[in-house]
């Protein structure tokens, strides 16, 4: 335990106190604005085919542009893409709400949703980037890369949690219009702050080069190869799949406290899952490094196959806030480790592309999900939605078990991160303290 709160001093002492809290308070407009636009939309259109219309817009502009804003970040530094892309996030947001209320034909608000969703500024996927650029800068150990991934991913969890907690509350005390325009605040201020903070200087950029952009020659480990390796293929199915279990989990929970009469208590159940999930995923920092990420990604799949098994014989309230509960356990290690494994594989030129393609395969699978399991549980009741997920955590363990997981990393994880563009002064908060390079 003593072990384990060191380990997370040094990735703070890396990133410094406020980065976190600062990516966090920019991660929740996302996990607020696909549930805050389908119930503003709702309410607003009394239709549900509308609503969903928006919000799938929404999913396809964040999944087609995602890697898009990844790969420009990697070219041009996250600070002036971060920058850009959450003003035009809080302008489109702002638009949504407006056309909603207004009562905005289908077609123009859904290509407002859509443009909402292609400016996300994914402080999840850069933040990750960021962190390890730091970790790896200081020339710290497997251990502290580690604790970085756990970290960032209960940072993801928990702002899963309290996003849609939030617009709920907000649609319950006043509006769910209310919630969307907070949105559109926060990552106003918050995504430019992260976009600000001087740790961003780790991220500067690779300037193009005669082979087409990253990392001069010289800097790569002789056979190095710019695609990535077969590990990160795989890694993004199984990212999808753990998207599909989501979305199936969704649509099954609504289904099923539907039926119940209490289709309130969706949200809190799926939340449950959420808490135990974070809860799970920050101790993962205390696994000694024996326990590879081969290892953690075929046991987190194993375990998530053999706890959604139960989902499918679930027919009352409480039994479904155990085994949802439960489940939770299985996802959070598995998608730290598929994130990590995703740093290992992929040059750190191509590593904010590399994550922002992961984080849109798992939007990806989750909108999918939830489309064909809405429509399985109305025709087949919430177990058809559940056989899904059970189906997708098969297939993730199978992956797990076929793919080819190198012992090693497949690049030079020191050589290739940018210092500051300004030389090599130690990147600072402004009030002496270094970080990252000491």
């Amino acid at each position: 335990m003593v072990g384990t709160v060191s380990t997370y001093r040094q990735v703070i002492a890396l990133t410094g106190p406020l980065l976190p809290l600062v990516s966090f308070l920019a991660r929740l407009p996302v996990a607020m604005s696909q549930f805050g636009s389908f119930l503003l939309v709702a309410q607003t259109s009394g239709s549900l085919a509308t609503a969903g219309t928006v919000g799938g817009a929404l999913s396809i502009g964040q999944v087609l542009f995602g890697p898009v804003l990844g790969w420009l970040a990697d070219r041009h530094g996250q600070r002036r893409v971060v920058l850009a892309a959450a003003a035009v996030n809080a302008v489109a947001t702002a638009a949504l709400v407006a056309g909603a209320l207004t009562h905005l034909a289908t077609v123009p608000l859904a290509a407002i949703g859509a443009l909402t969703g292609a400016s996300v500024p994914l402080i999840g996927p850069l933040a990750r980037t960021r962190s390890v650029a730091l970790a790896h800068r200081a020339k710290s150990g497997e251990s502290v890369v580690g604790a970085v991934h756990a970290l960032e991913g209960t940072l993801d969890e928990v702002s899963f949690v309290f996003g849609p907690a939030l617009v709920g509350l907000a649609a319950l005390l006043a509006h769910p219009a209310v919630a969307l325009a907070g949105a559109a605040g926060l990552v106003a201020v918050f995504g430019t702050a992260y976009a600000l903070h001087p740790t961003a200087a780790v991220t500067g950029g690779y300037p193009r080069t005669e082979s087409g952009g990253g990392p001069p020659a010289r800097d790569r480990l002789p056979g190095s190869r710019v695609r990535p390796p077969g590990v990160v293929h795989a890694v993004r199915g199984s990212l999808a799949l753990q998207g599909a279990m989501f979305g199936a989990c969704q649509a099954g929970i609504t289904a099923l406290t539907i039926r119940l009469g209490v289709p309130d208590q969706a949200a809190v159940v799926y939340s449950a899952m959420g808490v135990v999930s974070a809860v799970v995923g920050i101790s993962l920092g205390a696994l000694p490094a024996r326990f590879g990420l081969r290892l953690r990604w075929r046991v987190a799949t194993g375990a998530a196959l053999v706890l959604s098994v139960p989902l499918l014989f679930t027919d009352s309230l409480w039994p479904l806030y155990a085994v949802v509960t439960v489940l939770g356990a299985a996802y959070a290690p598995h998608l730290i480790t598929a994130f990590a494994l995703t740093e290992r594989a992929v040059e750190p030129a191509r590593l904010s592309t590399a994550m922002a393609f992961a984080a849109s395969c798992l939007v990806a699978g989750q909108a999918t999900a939830l489309v064909v399991c809405g429509c399985l549980a109305e025709t087949y009741g919430p177990a058809g939605a559940f056989a899904v997920a059970v189906g997708a955590a098969a297939l993730c363990l199978v992956l797990a078990l076929v793919t080819k997981v190198p012992a090693a990393r497949t690049h030079t994880a020191g050589v290739s991160i940018p210092g500051p563009r300004t030389g090599s002064a130690p990147v600072t908060d402004g009030s002496g303290a270094a970080y990252a390079g000491r």
